[in-house]
C-alpha cells in the first residue's frame, strides 16, 4: 500500500487496485488528448490522413455508450 496526504494533509491509504484503477481512467483521456494533438496537427499542415487519423483515435478513446435499461 501507498500513502498519499488529503488536501488537509492526513495520510490517505491507497490499494494496488485504486493505483491500477486511476491508471484505467487516464489512458483513454491521453489517448484522446494524442488524437486532438494529431488532429489539429493535420488540420495545420493540410495533411487529411494525419487529420483523420486523430479524429479515430479519438473516438477510440471514447468509452463505449451504455446499453438502454432493460424493463
Amino acid at each position: 500500500m501507498t500513502q498519499s496526504s488529503d488536501h488537509l494533509g492526513r495520510a490517505k491509504n491507497f490499494s494496488v487496485a485504486d493505483e491500477v484503477n486511476v491508471i484505467d481512467h487516464a489512458k483513454p483521456a491521453s489517448e484522446h488528448t494524442r488524437g486532438s494533438v494529431k488532429e489539429a496537427i493535420g488540420k495545420l499542415t493540410g495533411d487529411a490522413r494525419i487529420e483523420a487519423e486523430g479524429k479515430a483515435q479519438k473516438r477510440q478513446a471514447r468509452p463505449p455508450k451504455a446499453a438502454p435499461p432493460r424493463d
